[in-house]
């Protein structure tokens, strides 16, 4: 959908159930289901994705209550203990007994533009685990068939990312420190980039 008096420069892509608000001028393509508006436009959110909006995590709820499970298939919000001290403040969560696996890589995000967007992929094996060390960031998670939106906004919370399903990261703040560990070394092999080709092997039954 596009709205009245928009602007689309030449070559750009609209995405699949995209929509551009009244007035914006669209210089760069437009991924799918996306919100955009603004000159230049920028995404500011995403079709029929409800925000998760939970507080940071509170340290007298017991391990078995830490975690959130998503309307999305697999996905889960962990929420970490929150340690105070005049020294600093303190969060900490051990692999495999309260994290969903032991990584053999990592990656980090910084510096990056707010109106930038990552992800946009799903992988077919790969698991992730996410967090937001500072500042704030949004994700959304798509199984095919439900999205949901999570804001990570504290280093007591990480989000669990499971293989065959497709994930967009926006909204960084510019303070944003994003850490991401991963199941497996990178293998290019793994991901699938395009989101038709996502929903033709949801509709398959090869992403639940």
């Amino acid at each position: 959908m596009v709205g009245a008096h928009a602007t689309l420069y030449p070559g750009i892509t609209i995405g699949e159930r995209a929509l551009t608000r009244p007035g914006a001028v669209v210089t760069r393509s437009v991924p799918p289901l996306a919100i955009v508006e603004g000159h230049p436009a920028i995404i500011t959110g995403y079709r029929s994705t409800p925000v998760e909006a939970g507080a940071a995590a509170n340290p007298a709820v017991p391990p078995k209550e830490r975690v959130t499970r998503s309307s999305v298939s697999g996905v889960a919000l962990y929420h970490f203990p929150l340690i105070t001290d005049l020294r600093g403040n303190l969060t900490v969560g051990e692999f495999e007994r309260e994290a969903p696996f032991v990584p053999e890589r990592y990656f980090l995000v910084f510096d990056g533009p707010s109106v930038e967007t990552r992800g946009e992929h799903a992988h077919r094996k790969l698991e992730e685990f996410v967090t937001c060390l500072k500042g704030s960031c949004h994700v959304v998670v798509d199984d095919g068939r439900l999205r949901e939106e999570f804001v990570l906004d504290s280093p007591c919370k990480g989000l669990y990312l499971p293989p065959k399903i497709w994930r967009i990261l926006y909204r960084f703040t510019p303070d944003a420190i994003m850490l991401a560990f991963a199941f497996h070394p990178y293998e290019p092999s793994d991901y699938i980039r395009y989101y038709n080709e996502f929903l033709a092997l949801a509709a398959d039954g090869h992403t639940g």
